[in-house]
C-alpha cells in the first residue's frame, strides 16, 4: 500500500499492520473511543486518508481531550505533503509524551487483535455467587479491563475498556513500588467526584488490597482504586499510575453502574488466561467435588480424613497445621453428630504464580452442643495433584 510504504520502518507502520485485525474483529459492547478509532484506522489501512481525517475529527468532537487522536490527526495532515519518518511526526514533539501515545495506540489495537472468542472465558471466574451480578478481570499487560455478567453461573462477556495501570510490572509487594497488585479482590466503597480532587476524575472505587493472601506474604500498601482521569485528560499511558487501575471518565461512569459495593469481584492479572467453556466447567466441577468431600469428612467426625484436606503449610488465626489438628481432635471428641450446610459459593482462581483458588461461602454449622453461622473464606492450593486448604478464616 502507498501509505504503508510512506511509513515504512516506522512505528505507525506497525500500528497500521494491526489495523486490519482491529477492524475485522466484531465489536462487542459499547467500545466508545476504540470503535471510533477503529473506523479511522480502517480508512487508513485502505489509503482513504481524507475519510480517515473526517473520522478523527468526528472523534475529537466527541472526545475533545483525547490526545492520541490529535497526534493521528497531525500525522494525517502532514502525510498530504510529505512522507513521514515516524508516528507522531511533530517537529516540536516531546519524546516521552510521544512514546506514551505510541504505547497507547499499540495497546488499544493489540487488544482487538487478540480479543477472546465468545467460547472463551477468563480462567479465574470459576463460580460467582447468585447475587454477584458482574465481575471485573484486569489484564495489566494488555492494558484492558473486561466486564463479565453472571448468567446463571456462567460468566458472559459484556464490555472491555482501555486502562492504565502501575508504572512498574510484576506483583505488588510494598507501598510505593508503583505496581498494580495481582490477585483476587472486591470493590469496597464508592468515592464520589465531589469528595475527591480533579486528579481522580469522575470518581473512585477502592478495592480490598491487601487481601488475606497478600498479608500472609508480607505484602503491604493501601489505596488501590479504580478511578477516572483529570478533566483535561481523556486517557493516560498504559503504564502511568502509581498502582491504581485508571479508566477514561466515560468508561468509569459506564462501569460504575454495574458495581456492587462489597460484592463485585476484581481479579487483577499480569496477563489473562483464557479457557474454553468445556475446560472451565471441568475445573469448576473438580474443585466443587473436592469441597464436597471436605464437607462430608467434617460431618463424619473422622478427624484424620478431615485433615487430609489441609495442606501441611496451612495457617489460620495464628494456628499452623499441627495446632489445627490438635484443636479439631479435641473438639470432635465432644461431638456425637455434626451437620454442615454450605451456600452462596464463589470461587475465583488467583492469577498469581501460585496455583490457588479463593473460595467464599456461607457456613451453617450444627452439632449436638453448638450452632453457629458465619461467612467463611478458604484458599485452596494444589499439592501433588490434589486440592488442599492452605488458609481458612472468617470472610
Amino acid at each position: 500500500m502507498q501509505l504503508r510504504r510512506r511509513f515504512s520502518n516506522t512505528l505507525l507502520a506497525g500500528v497500521l499492520g494491526l489495523a486490519s485485525a482491529f477492524c475485522l474483529s466484531p465489536a462487542r459492547g459499547d467500545q466508545g473511543a476504540d470503535a471510533l478509532l477503529g473506523k479511522a484506522f480502517e480508512e487508513i489501512e485502505n489509503n482513504r486518508l481524507d475519510l480517515a481525517l473526517d473520522d478523527i475529527e468526528a472523534l475529537l468532537r466527541a472526545k475533545p481531550n483525547f490526545r492520541l487522536a490529535y497526534l493521528i490527526k497531525g500525522d494525517l495532515l502532514l502525510a498530504r505533503g510529505r512522507a513521514l519518518k515516524t508516528f507522531g511526526n511533530t517537529p516540536q514533539g516531546q519524546n516521552e509524551r510521544l512514546d506514551d501515545l505510541r504505547a497507547e495506540a499499540l495497546a488499544r489495537l493489540h487488544a482487538y487483535r487478540d480479543r477472546p472468542s465468545q467460547n472463551q472465558v477468563p480462567r479465574y471466574l470459576m463460580q460467582m455467587r447468585e447475587d454477584q451480578r458482574y465481575a471485573i478481570v484486569v489484564d495489566n499487560e494488555r492494558s484492558r479491563l473486561y466486564l463479565y455478567q453472571n448468567e446463571n453461573g456462567r460468566p458472559r462477556f459484556v464490555a472491555d475498556y482501555y486502562i492504565s495501570t502501575g508504572k512498574r510490572s510484576g506483583e505488588k509487594t510494598r507501598e510505593g513500588d508503583e505496581k498494580t497488585p495481582v490477585g483476587v479482590y472486591h470493590v469496597t466503597a464508592s468515592l464520589p467526584k465531589n469528595k475527591l480532587s480533579d486528579f481522580y476524575g469522575s470518581g473512585a472505587f477502592p478495592i480490598s488490597y491487601p487481601n488475606e493472601w497478600d498479608r500472609r506474604h508480607g505484602r503491604n500498601g493501601h489505596g488501590i482504586w479504580l478511578h477516572g482521569t483529570p478533566s483535561d485528560t481523556y486517557s493516560r499511558a498504559p503504564r502511568a499510575s502509581n498502582g491504581c487501575v485508571v479508566l477514561a471518565n466515560a468508561d468509569l461512569d459506564a462501569l460504575s453502574k454495574k458495581l456492587q459495593i462489597g460484592l463485585t469481584p476484581v481479579i487483577i492479572s499480569e496477563q489473562v488466561e483464557w479457557l474454553s467453556l468445556d475446560d472451565w466447567n471441568a475445573e469448576r466441577n473438580a474443585l466443587n467435588a473436592e469441597i464436597e468431600r471436605w464437607r462430608s469428612a467434617w460431618e463424619s467426625l473422622d478427624t484424620e480424613r478431615y485433615l487430609t484436606h489441609y495442606s501441611k503449610n496451612f495457617s489460620a488465626d495464628r494456628e499452623n497445621f499441627a495446632d489445627w489438628g490438635r484443636h479439631k481432635r479435641q473438639v470432635n471428641s465432644g461431638k456425637s453428630w455434626i451437620k454442615l450446610k454450605l451456600s452462596n459459593f464463589s470461587m475465583f482462581r488467583n492469577p498469581g504464580k501460585d496455583e490457588l483458588v479463593v473460595v467464599t461461602f456461607d457456613q451453617d454449622y450444627r452439632s449436638n452442643n453448638l450452632a453457629n453461622a458465619m461467612k467463611k473464606r478458604q484458599y485452596w492450593t494444589k499439592e501433588g495433584g490434589k486440592w488442599r486448604i492452605i488458609y481458612e478464616g472468617a470472610a
